[in-house]
């Protein structure tokens, strides 16, 4: 059995775009020679690999076993080419890494723009998803690590987990909000205007969910972006959350107002990120790899002093 690598692309495109047409163009072919590349692989295996009675061009269950192995090697092909070329210099290699939405809001920004100060012939790619599609992502080799929460990988051995600085984050409101002027407010207060968060991380979801009292608690507006959140609270009555790890705070400009509220300790566990570096275990990561790892461990201790700035421009 002879498998081209190259038409193991052509199935892998195929599968990600569920259309000849723009399959076709996404690997710049015409889509008869599209077309023939993928009767060859199937071919070549043996078996039908795409059902094309489906509109979605599903992989059959046969297609979806050569499917897995096919993203296996072509990116092993690529991180091999990639690493070969960095033995003769980080300036010319390659790098896709992932990040959740609250790193992808400031720490990692910071820590890509001095990175390519370092090396400005690098190419940097990082995908911004929730920790679910980024575990499975680096699982099935797209990625060489991902800075996101850590909680659900610390104790599973196939996962090695650098943590990086715990950040606090505080409930928050404009400076014209009626709660802005008050030194302390209720959970009852708090819940009776409309929330605007994120809660898909776990600590902040359980602090909601016992602050209000119900478990299925569903905020009035929910996003993964901070700097479209951020602009909800600042033109509303909605409640926010704040941290200091999103460069959306330099934007608020002394707009916002920190809010202590009953029964949530200002040293509560949850109330902190646990933010880390995720990798496979056992698996070697390329030089330049490496290189942004200790990039972004510098930036984080860097950014005390910038989260002394944010915070001391949240009015308390």
């Amino acid at each position: 059995m002879h498998i081209d690598l190259r038409q193991l692309r052509h199935l892998i495109a195929l599968a990600d775009h569920r259309s000849f047409v723009a399959a076709a163009v996404a690997v710049n072919l015409s889509q008869s020679a599209f077309s023939r590349s993928i009767q060859a692989l199937e071919h070549s295996v043996g078996c039908q690999l795409i059902d094309r009675a489906r509109k979605d061009l599903a992989p059959t269950q046969q297609g979806q076993v050569v499917l897995d192995h096919a993203r296996r090697l072509v990116s092993g092909a690529r991180q091999l080419t990639n690493e070969i070329i960095q033995f003769k210099g980080l300036e010319a290699g390659e790098l896709r890494f992932g990040c959740g939405p609250a790193p992808a809001a400031g720490l990692i920004p910071r820590a890509v723009g001095a990175f390519i100060g370092h090396y400005p012939q690098a190419r940097v790619h990082f995908q911004v998803d929730d920790w679910q599609s980024l575990s499975k992502r680096l699982l099935g080799d797209e990625f060489e690590f991902f800075v996101a929460d850590t909680r659900q990988f610390e104790a599973d051995p196939d996962y090695l987990t650098q943590r990086l600085r715990p950040r606090q984050w505080h409930f928050c409101c404009r400076v014209g909000h009626p709660l802005a002027q008050q030194a302390r407010v209720s959970a009852e207060q708090l819940f009776s205007y409309p929330l605007a968060v994120t809660i898909r991380p776990p600590n902040l979801r359980k602090v909601i969910a016992d602050l209000s009292g119900r478990p299925d608690y569903q905020p009035n507006v929910e996003c993964e972006h901070s700097y479209s959140l951020l602009g909800v609270v600042l033109r509303s009555n909605a409640i926010g959350i704040c941290g200091s790890y999103s460069d959306a705070l330099y934007s608020a400009k002394g707009e916002l107002v920190r809010l202590s509220v009953d029964g949530l300790a200002g040293d509560c566990e949850e109330t902190f990120t646990r933010y880390g570096i995720v990798s496979r275990a056992g698996h070697r990561l390329s030089p330049l790899a490496k290189a942004m790892v200790e990039q972004i461990k510098r930036t984080d201790d860097e950014d005390v002093g910038a989260e002394a700035y944010e915070l001391s421009n949240l009015a308390v």
